[in-house]
């Protein structure tokens, strides 16, 4: 089996999105995609992955991977053609399981659990306000969503401060109004729903010791990406100082990028995302290497079907998941429209699938949405096999 075609998919309406669609001359078509700065990773996908993948088994992922990692670390890989490498990856596996007949989780060695725990992140849309209300009525929220059975939620009430000084300096009023939604949680529904707090890297190690420091009597789930990871010596630091666990990063690509933050333990858990990070064989590379460590993961999970059934699969699989993030504003959104599954949530956990590969396929009405920007690479491809770079000069002509 070749891969004959590498396919993009984009709708205006959702304009944070691409999907692939790799094809093969069986007949079969994996999914993949990856989320936001899509522009660079389409560039990626059909300027530097497509000529070097097409004609390669699709089955050989592992191979496939490496040859096109060889290719993009030559001139930095942690970027747009990571995200892209990651798309295409996930669609490997999606054919993998279809040409086996077999679920994804099947394919990584079974399952640990039959459910996967989740957290809400609080986005919203005009139909599920999430995001309005946690600044409005957070406890309203907290009901809302203990009714829809999900235990757990998280929000970012402390980032608007950030921005009339770059981070370098919150004072106590605006600690104690980024401390209102939490308090509007506990005052509604107590203990029964968990809070974590996304700080999006916008703070410096002074400023977030003054908001680590209000939380503490709240009983946070966790505290996510509370510095820029290129700052882990002051993470760590940070996260010794309280008993709120810290989370990080989702920013780190592969695993070469987080083997260091794990050894040296920055955060108590760590987060990545299989569309970002090199893709589902990397999700799971980075899982045991923080297993090694007693690590517990988050999976993050802010994208569509495609990205949400890889982290059920994975969730299932993987032993030290800590909680795989999911977005309630999408999945009772716009998921029935691409794929017409939306996922549910039973006492905080959410289940897998069911099907061959991911268990999804986008819907006849998405791949004529006259709205939809399509973009195809086939052909032969420029690499005759698999093949390391070796001499790239050795070349009659450099074009």
């Amino acid at each position: 089996m070749k891969i004959t075609a590498i396919e993009t998919l984009q709708w205006e309406h959702l304009p944070r999105i691409i999907v692939v669609r790799v094809h093969t001359d069986a007949g079969i078509i994996g999914l993949g995609e990856s989320v936001d700065k899509v522009h660079g990773t389409k560039g990626a996908i059909h300027g530097t992955l497509a000529p070097l993948l097409l004609g390669q088994d699709p089955l050989d992922i592992e191979g496939v991977w490496r040859f096109a990692m060889d290719n993009i670390m030559y001139h930095g890989y942690a970027g747009a053609e990571t995200r892209a490498l990651s798309a295409i990856e996930i669609a490997l596996w999606d054919i993998m399981g279809k040409f086996y007949q077999a679920p994804l989780y099947h394919l990584l060695g079974g399952k640990t659990r039959d459910r996967v725990p989740t957290y809400n992140t609080c986005i919203g849309t005009p139909t599920v306000p999430d995001y309005l209300q946690w600044q409005t009525d957070a406890g309203g929220l907290a009901k809302s969503l203990l009714s829809d059975g999900i235990r757990a939620l998280k929000i970012w009430p402390f980032d608007k401060f950030s921005e009339s000084s770059f981070g370098q300096y919150i004072s106590l009023q605006s600690v104690q109004e980024g401390l209102r939604p939490i308090q509007q949680i506990r005052e509604a529904v107590g203990n029964d729903v968990e809070i974590g707090i996304e700080c999006h890297f916008r703070w410096n190690r002074a400023s977030m010791e003054r908001i680590v420091e209000a939380l503490e009597p709240y009983n946070i789930l966790f505290i996510e990406d509370a510095i820029a990871a290129v700052h882990p010596k002051e993470i760590k630091a940070l996260s010794q100082k309280t008993r709120i666990p810290f989370v990080g990063s989702e920013l780190l690509m592969t695993r070469w990028q987080l083997r260091d933050w794990i050894q040296e333990g920055v955060t108590q858990i760590v987060m990545t995302d299989p569309v970002w990070n090199g893709g589902i064989a990397e999700t799971r590379k980075i899982a045991n290497l923080a297993e090694a460590y007693g690590i517990p993961l988050v999976l993050h999970n802010v994208a569509s079907p495609i990205c949400h059934a890889v982290c059920m699969h994975l969730g299932a699989h993987i032993p030290n998941l800590f909680f795989a993030e999911s977005v309630r504003a999408f999945y009772q959104g716009y998921f029935s429209e691409m794929c017409g599954w939306q996922p549910a949530v039973n006492d905080g956990n959410m289940s897998i699938p069911e099907g061959v590969g991911l268990g999804v396929e986008l819907t006849a009405h998405m791949l004529s949405h006259p709205k939809l920007t399509r973009l195809v690479s086939d052909g032969e491809g420029l690499a005759k096999g698999r093949r390391a770079m070796g001499d790239h000069w050795a070349v009659e002509e450099i074009r």
